[in-house]
């Protein structure tokens, strides 16, 4: 799209490949948020939105992606990304950041169908996202967060070089839940997987930055 190149971003790995969604891809990823992204009897999100009535998360979803799209800026921005695995959207991976050309840090979060889980697909769809702000963007940090019930996205952030970052207390469900906080410094950050970023230089200016 020429006058709105992040829809031509992509991130490739040897598995997946990453975009800004297209409206059919919300509606598959609305389809697998339907399907089920973890235990009802758990809530692994600070935002609970899959407790959502079934016949309002569909929606939810879509107007969720569309919205973030509609309120970029330059200096506040939210990137968030489709997942697509053999032709198919499995999940949503997102990347924030406020004042990204003088803070340098970036923030991270994700979900994944439950089929889709368990097999690697959530360390490689966050390696991919951190190339992009390490190596294409330059970012200095990357922060991220996960209930402390949450073993699986704790993992993932041990396996990619995040350290502790102290803890921080919530309501969830009408209970007090604690999250750990994690941070990556560049320097610690060493991708798993090849990933290759097709079509950036035309979206530097939307991410803060000078393109050339």
């Amino acid at each position: 799209m020429r006058h709105w190149p992040l829809f031509n971003l992509r991130l490739t790995t040897p598995r997946l490949e990453l975009r800004i969604p297209s409206l059919e891809d919300l509606d598959e990823l609305a389809d697998r948020a339907l399907e089920g992204v973890h235990d009802p009897e758990r809530m692994p999100f600070g935002v609970p939105w899959t407790d959502a009535p079934a016949a309002d998360l569909p929606g939810n979803v879509v107007l969720f992606h569309l919205g973030v799209i509609a309120s970029w800026r330059p200096e506040q921005w939210h990137c968030n990304f489709v997942v697509v695995h053999e032709g198919r959207v499995i999940g949503a991976q997102d990347m924030i950041a406020s004042d990204f050309a003088v803070g340098r840090e970036v923030g991270t979060g994700s979900w994944l169908a439950r089929a889709h889980q368990g097999n690697g697909l959530g360390t490689e769809m966050r390696a991919a996202v951190l190339h992009l702000a390490f190596d294409g963007l330059g970012a200095q940090t990357a922060v991220s967060s996960a209930f402390l019930d949450n073993p699986a996205s704790l993992a993932v952030s041990h396996k990619l070089g995040y350290q502790p970052d102290g803890v921080s207390v919530h309501q969830r469900r009408g209970r007090r839940a604690i999250q750990q906080r994690v941070r990556l410094n560049r320097d610690d950050f060493t991708s798993p997987v090849p990933v290759k970023i097709h079509g950036l230089e035309e979206c530097l200016p939307h991410f803060g930055l000078s393109a050339g």
